[in-house]
């Protein structure tokens, strides 16, 4: 029967018992609901002291995290000895925030674990770091632990399997190395990487090759090539720290400075031959240029001597080539008088010209005078 007060109607016991008995089954729902899906990872972190609380896990539901993803490394750090309290240790709550940073946090934990078991100095601040840098820290870790070894030049693709240096007196050896390195954590972040190594290691190799007065050295004391490169701090600067560097085979290649001596000499021939037909061009063409000349003289003196008739013929026409008079005072001019015995004797003794009776000699060219007074 219900029951009025101030006018309002209460409910009687039976609605009040039916009331108490659907909140205790939406309750009871609620529970049904968080347990049967957080509750097994509660009760798994709780039974193994993971320090996982619900709300965790509920918050996580709201940012899409894989539960595993977190409970799992966890309950695997407790179990490792690791610090998981909210004091400073691997809380869930920086577990979250790597993996929403996209980085891996079941890699993170085993290799703060393995770190841990080798003696090596490994928070989880370095580890995210590391990881979020882009370097399976792991695999760092476990190279750091147990050294692996390089081939030098890589073995990888279809490059050249070994090193060409020549020595110094020109013969060529082809070497393969082997390197073998750890993991420089402190370097990890910002280091080279391997392939600097190899380049390196390769670098000093073909200096200590070259700087050897004869390959017979080097195949000697190969050991030299080593102990040659690693003075030279290879590994500086880098992710890792070099162990030793190891020559594992040495072959004899080409005499390459006979073979250069050879191209040299057979360039500096091709040169003299080039000058030498250099300066037979110029002979031809000098010999060429003076057979011009000689054929240019020749036509000048023709045509000199074909002037020679012409002029001859106007000296005739002027009369400037005939007999000329003797000047005035010339000893032909002079004769002793006709008590000079010597005189007629000369004449007298003389043959008789025909030119004495006329009293003058002939004109021996026409359009002359004579010259005899």
């Amino acid at each position: 029967m219900a029951i009025s007060l101030f006018g309002v109607g209460l409910p009687s016991s039976g609605q009040l018992l039916i009331a108490a008995s659907l909140f205790c089954l939406v309750i009871t729902l609620i529970f049904v609901v968080i347990a049967g899906k957080w509750g097994a990872h509660w009760i798994q972190a709780y039974m193994s002291g993971a320090d996982v609380s619900m709300k965790s896990l509920i918050v996580m539901t709201f940012l899409k995290i894989d539960h595993r993803l977190i409970v799992t490394p966890k309950i695997m750090a407790h179990q490792a000895g690791l610090r998981i309290d909210r004091e400073g240790g691997m809380t869930t709550d920086r577990m979250q925030a790597h993996y929403l940073a996209g980085g891996d946090v079941m890699n993170v934990v085993r290799a703060i674990i393995v770190a841990q078991r080798a003696g090596i100095d490994l928070d989880f601040d370095r580890a995210t770091a590391i990881d979020l840098a882009g370097r399976n820290v792991l695999h760092a870790v476990q190279t750091s632990v147990s050294p692996k070894v390089i081939h030098c030049p890589s073995q990888d693709g279809d490059g050249k399997k070994s090193l060409s240096a020549i020595a110094k007196n020109g013969v060529e050896l082809l070497v393969g190395a082997r390197v073998t390195v750890r993991t420089n954590l402190d370097q990890l972040i910002g280091g080279a990487t391997e392939e600097t190594i190899i380049a390196r290691v390769g670098q000093g190799i073909v200096t200590a090759i070259g700087s050897a007065e004869t390959h017979m050295d080097v195949l000697e004391k190969p050991f030299q090539i080593s102990e040659v490169a690693m003075q030279h701090g290879l590994d500086a600067n880098t992710a890792f720290a070099i162990v030793s560097i190891d020559i594992a085979d040495i072959d004899v290649g080409e005499n390459i400075g006979a073979r250069l001596q050879k191209d040299q000499a057979d360039a500096d021939t091709r040169i003299a031959q080039a000058r030498a037909e250099m300066r037979r061009a110029d002979a031809v063409a000098e010999e060429q240029k003076m057979k011009a000349k000689v054929v240019r003289c020749r036509a000048d003196v023709v045509l000199a001597e074909a002037k020679v008739p012409a002029a001859l013929a106007e000296a005739f026409r002027q009369g400037n080539l005939g007999i000329r008079k003797p000047a005035k005072g010339s000893p032909q001019l002079r004769r002793k008088g006709p008590g000079d015995g010597t005189a007629s004797a000369d004449r007298s003794n003389s043959p008789r010209q025909p030119s004495d009776d006329k009293g003058t000699s002939p004109n021996p060219l026409p359009g002359t005078k004579g010259t005899q007074e």
